[in-house]
C-alpha cells in the first residue's frame, strides 16, 4: 500500500529515509557525498513523484521504492 509522504510526520520522514539511505548504500559516483545530501535527493525524489513510500501489511515493514508509474 502506498502511503502519502505528506501524511507523514516530518521527523518520522526524516528518520525513515535516513534508514533506507543508511541501508541501501547506494552509489553517488566518483564523489563522495553527506547524509544529509542524500536524503534531501530521496525528499527531492518524493515531492517530483519519483519516489513513494509502501507499507507492507505483509511483512509489517515501511520501505521507499522507485514509482513505477
Amino acid at each position: 500500500m502506498i502511503v502519502p509522504w505528506q501524511d507523514i510526520a516530518p521527523e518520522t520522514l526524516d528518520n525513515l529515509i535516513r534508514e533506507f539511505v543508511l541501508r541501501e548504500g547506494t552509489d553517488y559516483g566518483d564523489a563522495e557525498t553527506t547524509l544529509e545530501s542524500k536524503i534531501e535527493q530521496v525528499k527531492a525524489q518524493l515531492k517530483a513523484n519519483k519516489a513513494v513510500v509502501v507499507y507492507s501489511e505483509l511483512h509489517e515493514s515501511v520501505d521507499i521504492q522507485t514509482n513505477r508509474f
